[in-house]
């Protein structure tokens, strides 16, 4: 009987705008219990991305717990971690400093928190937005693979090999595609468990082994959806159990597919199909051809590819906030990058790396989520958003203005710092009366 390999990724994430009781909502309602159900199924297997942002605030909040959680069941083998970016920024979106800083920062604040359990061979690109961009960033940190939505595979549909792509540099990186169907199943509650191993076993011929990708927001289980830990993972965990007992939750590794090759099955619904961690595909299938995968993100729909809009929900065409918004961007990395240049007093100095600091979160991408109108639609994230941006703005004039630069360089500065605040008036204006 073929063996079908399920693959499955959590991708835990909160803003660094979030407010707190929505935090401990979601520590309560979907961390602490996604911990527990891999606790009480010691054969289940995750891969995990947990921005480094987040990872932060659940410390300075007080819930170890979480961290210490995942980091055991990482040590156990139950959890692979993956990198990202720490403030979860669109990649595609920024310029290449900003993308090689966010991934480093990323690594080195989760390596902190969870030391040699974070051993990180894939990578998660925030809300799977993918180009070429980021790749030859992604690899000098030693990831070995990248992720990203199906909607972007430009050749037939992998479940036997895995396809690799090539950075700007010209160097290899593994690219594995999510089932975007039956993600959207799971996330939308259109199949339960026992429903989607059902699913499993009748999709996929007798025809040799496979493997399928599956990827959604850890929040989708407890937080977005009640008991959906237990409904659909717990219940999937259990009907796979019976395999799984019979290999006592080995690590698979190279020389596992020997072993599980002559093993004999064991009787029960599942007994095909096994949870491990996308890494250990990389030991089980054999590399594809080297492909250019389509940009896009796990939002990102047919149409919207068809129509060259990758990321529709963070940068569309007639979204006049989202233009507004990026405007913005831009002359915060102008005036980060002058302050850094000009700064040559103490106060100046200080001042610029304040700004260099408040940079990183300015950068998440929920403030432009809530600005998609598709649907969704928040004022308040949009403003606490830009208002973060208009600290950096403060800080980094402040810099160029109390350093020894020429007047017409700060004059220069100074038009950037208005031209900033004509964007903040009108995105205010979109958000008092649109």
């Amino acid at each position: 009987m073929a063996k079908i390999y399920w693959a499955n990724l959590l991708h835990f994430y909160q803003p660094p705008i979030q407010i707190p009781e929505v935090l401990r909502k979601v520590v309560d309602e979907s961390y602490r219990p996604l911990i527990d159900v891999l606790g009480q199924n010691p054969h289940a297997k995750v891969t995990v991305n947990i921005n480094g942002v987040l990872t932060e605030m659940l410390f300075e909040s007080g819930y170890q717990d979480v961290i210490d959680g995942l980091r055991k069941l990482a040590l156990r083998g139950q959890v692979e971690f993956v990198g990202s970016g720490k403030y979860h920024p669109i990649l595609p979106l920024i310029n290449a400093d900003e993308q090689r800083r966010q991934i480093r920062r990323n690594h080195l604040t989760n390596k902190h928190f969870f030391g040699d359990a974070y051993r990180p061979r894939g990578f998660f690109p925030p809300e799977m937005c993918f180009d070429g961009s980021f790749l030859d960033a992604v690899l000098d940190v030693g990831h070995e693979w990248v992720i990203m939505s199906g909607v972007g595979c430009p050749a037939a549909w992998p479940t036997k090999v895995i396809y690799r792509a090539k950075s700007v540099d010209g160097h290899e990186i593994g690219v594995v595609f999510r089932d975007d169907v039956l993600s959207n199943k799971i996330s939308f509650q259109d199949l339960d468990g026992k429903g989607f191993i059902d699913h499993l076993q009748s999709a996929y011929g007798d025809d040799g082994d496979m493997y399928i990708v599956t990827a959604m927001d850890a929040e989708t289980f407890g937080h977005h959806i009640e008991n959906w830990d237990q409904l659909f993972l717990g219940e999937a965990y259990e009907a796979v159990r019976p395999y799984a007992d019979v290999v006592e939750a080995r690590s698979l590794a190279a020389s596992t597919r020997t072993l599980l090759a002559t093993m004999p099955h064991a009787a029960g619904a599942g007994d095909q199909i096994i949870p491990t961690t996308i890494s250990e595909l990389f030991d089980l299938f054999a590399p594809g051809e080297v492909i250019e995968p389509r940009p896009s993100s796990w939002s990102t729909t047919h149409d919207d590819l068809d129509a060259d809009v990758p990321y529709p929900l963070w940068k569309a065409p007639g979204n006049y906030i989202h233009k507004l918004q990026w405007e913005h961007v831009a002359l915060c990395d102008d005036l980060v990058a002058r302050a850094q240049r000009l700064a040559d007093t103490a106060v100046s100095k200080r001042h610029a790396e304040i700004a260099r600091g408040l940079m990183d979160p300015a950068l998440h991408s929920c403030q432009f989520w809530w600005a998609s109108r598709r649907p969704h639609w928040d004022v308040n994230m949009i403003s606490r958003g830009l208002s973060q941006q208009g600290e950096v703005v403060l800080n980094a004039f402040r810099s160029i203005n109390l350093s020894q630069a020429p007047e017409e360089e700060k004059r220069e500065a100074y038009y950037k710092v208005v031209a900033a605040r004509d964007l903040r008036g009108k995105i205010h204006d979109q958000l008092f009366w649109d």
